[in-house]
């Protein structure tokens, strides 16, 4: 009995299995799956990104969908683990059957996933990509710049529009980053000819005390300091440096550090910090660059942060993409069409987006300058147009 009952289970398993495989393509007319991978919990949180690309898709399902079809969207914490990253991604690719990622912003889930998103032929337009991976697979297309073209453009800011001189690089590493960010700075010296006088990659994350560090490079001669710190590190090195007294020091920083809570942390920063906004400076409240996602964002309570606008953008790319696929809207047709998609522009970016056949999607290469003034706990426009990293 029990031998005849085995292969019925088995091909009633079978059936099944084929079944929620093709769930995604079998209604033409049903909904549009999409989802991302997040780090909506654990010791680093980005739910600005996905809340934005949310906030997106409900505004398209409200006003139609596409071509008659609602946005489906999926978006999983990562949990800052990489085993809950990779069973997210394949709980939105091979469980939900999503067409395409979209969104996402995690520290490690590119390098989790890369490989997984090439194995099933699914293509990620990450609001916020932060490791070396968002930017290096064929399979992953950020919206931002990212920290390494960052780093390239706030060396260029200080040493071609400020003109400062001795500058140095304290560096945060974590997993494969150290050649990623001695390229971006091997980019500034090849544009510019200059050499930083000094550098240290063993900055710690999440440290406790950086009064070692703040000391060794203002003991190396240091005048410009450029750093690639999360929040809470970079306010622990401005006041070590204010309690070393160390008040001729100009910090040229990254976007991860532009938010308004930061600025209300940071009362004293030497000559002031610096940074290339990844996209039009959100803290600039009039400008009409940033006026339909500064609504959007506020009509659905969603934090004003380069988070937000960089999934508010991720999401905008793709459904101009879906608006003009004609016939079935598949992983595989979703795929082709991003693929072949022609540059898309925004106000809010400096470079036109476009995924394209590329092994590798690093091609925003533009950044806002923004300044944080010694005593003012406010950003300033500092400014008037893009600043690019000339194309060679």
């Amino acid at each position: 009995m029990m031998r005849k009952f085995l292969p019925a289970l088995a091909s009633a398993v079978l059936v099944t299995l084929v079944a929620a495989g093709c769930a995604g393509t079998a209604d033409p007319n049903g909904p549009i799956v999409v989802g991302s991978v997040n780090a909506l919990s654990g010791p680093a949180t980005f739910p600005e990104s996905s809340q934005a690309a949310k906030a997106v898709f409900d505004a398209a399902n409200a006003a139609g969908g596409v071509h008659g079809r609602k946005i489906e969207y999926h978006a999983i914490d990562d949990k800052g683990d990489p085993a809950a990253a990779a069973a997210a991604a394949r709980e939105i690719v091979g469980g939900d059957q999503a067409v395409a990622l979209v969104g996402s912003s995690s520290l490690i889930e590119c390098q989790i996933n890369a490989k997984y998103y090439q194995q099933e032929k699914v293509l990620s337009i990450s609001g916020i990509g932060v490791d070396p991976s968002c930017f290096t697979s064929p399979n992953i297309g950020p919206a931002n710049v990212g920290p390494f073209h960052d780093m390239t453009l706030t060396l260029l800011y200080g040493s071609e529009v400020l003109h400062l001189q001795d500058m140095c690089a304290l560096l945060e590493i974590a997993g494969n980053t150290l050649p990623y960010y001695r390229a971006a700075i091997d980019e500034w010296s090849k544009i510019t000819g200059k050499k930083l006088k000094y550098v240290d990659a063993t900055v710690p994350y999440n440290g406790s005390d950086y009064t070692p560090y703040i000391v060794k490079a203002r003991a190396a001669g240091c005048k410009a300091v450029t750093v690639n710190p999360v929040e809470p590190d970079s306010i622990g090195q401005l006041k070590a440096a204010q309690a070393q007294g160390w008040k001729d020091v100009t910090w040229l920083l990254l976007t991860s550090v532009y938010s308004e809570q930061y600025a209300k942390a940071v009362s004293e920063a030497g000559k002031g910090v610096y940074v290339p906004a990844e996209f039009y400076p959100f803290t600039d409240p009039s400008s009409p660059r940033t006026k339909e996602w500064r609504d959007l964002m506020t009509r659905n309570n969603i934090p004003l942060t380069s988070f937000s606008q960089g999934g508010y953008l991720a999401a905008k790319y793709f459904l101009q993409v879906l608006n003009g696929m004609q016939g079935e809207i598949t992983r595989e047709s979703v795929t082709k069409a991003l693929r072949e998609m022609k540059p898309i522009s925004d106000p809010m970016v400096g470079t036109p987006y476009v995924f394209g056949p590329g092994q590798t999607h690093h091609d925003n290469i533009a950044g806002w300058p923004v300044k944080l003034a010694t005593g003012t706990n406010r950003w300033q426009i500092a400014g008037a147009d893009w600043l690019r990293i000339p194309r060679r």
